[in-house]
């Protein structure tokens, strides 16, 4: 029996989300929701919207749907916001707990978005979300970039196709899929176990983005994933051992404490 799915595209109909210069976020989480759905059904995976036009439900509505459905997972799609213009860029996923499966779907998902270009921001545990909340599956909500955030509309307008191959294969890896030929850039096999180098471990979220802004200063691209309470600078994601530990030994070189990791 096929794994179900099922995807919400937030906000919708008289409820326009997060408006940025015309741009609406409905419109954004939308055409995302179609795309990864496309995706996943050609991946063997039944899919179930909550919608698939321009029309509003409330968030307990949507997670009525999801459970009604027998979904096996719930997804919600976003875009993010902040207070001033361009203030923040990158990508997060929010849950109720980091508990199970869940918490590995987003940080698999975050990982896929980090390598089109996307900052990691990790996760965020909320449980004052009703479609966290409620929904009696594993669920994650998406915040894909920030819509007042020019950087973030770039890329996603540059790379949508590569954006919503990443959210599905994460899911993918995930619910032990195999990247389908002919489906989007998905390669054909199945995904091999992943590396980074681990340069430092903050309570402080200041003091992460301050080493993270350091090593993208010298070239080595790098993410931040929250744990708990805590913020994890990784560097080098690959999926070779091997060049793990070469940029293992570069970073101690130049003075930094490290640790290979398993993402």
């Amino acid at each position: 029996m096929a794994v179900k799915v099922a995807l919400d595209a937030g906000h919708g109909g008289y409820d326009s989300g997060a408006v940025h210069e015309g741009r609406r976020e409905k419109d954004d989480n939308l055409a995302l929701t179609l795309a990864v759905g496309e995706i996943l059904e050609q991946n063997g995976v039944n899919v179930v919207y909550t919608r698939t036009e321009d029309v509003y439900d409330s968030p307990v509505r949507k997670a009525q749907i999801a459970n009604e459905s027998g979904a096996d997972y719930f997804i919600s799609f976003h875009r993010n916001s902040s207070p001033n213009d361009n203030q923040y860029t990158g990508v997060e996923t929010l849950l109720y707990d980091e508990n199970g499966v869940k918490a590995e779907m987003a940080r698999a998902i975050n990982a896929e978005l980090a390598k089109v270009g996307f900052r990691d921001l990790g996760l965020n545990i909320r449980r004052d979300l009703a479609v966290l909340r409620r929904t009696q599956m594993p669920a994650l909500l998406l915040e894909v970039g920030f819509i007042n955030t020019d950087a973030d509309n770039a890329l996603l307008d540059a790379r949508f196709d590569d954006t919503a191959q990443a959210i599905a294969n994460g899911v993918l890896q995930t619910i032990g899929g195999e990247i389908g030929p002919g489906a989007g850039t998905g390669s054909g096999r199945p995904v091999s176990e992943a590396y980074a180098v681990q340069v430092g471990l903050f309570r402080n979220p200041e003091n992460a983005d301050n080493l993270y802004r350091e090593l993208v200063a010298l070239g080595i691209p790098s993410d931040i994933s929250r744990s708990g309470s805590f913020y994890a600078v990784r560097a080098g994601r690959t999926e070779s051992l091997n060049e793990a530990v070469a940029l293992q030994q570069e970073l101690q070189q130049l003075g930094y404490d490290t640790l290979v990791v398993t993402l």
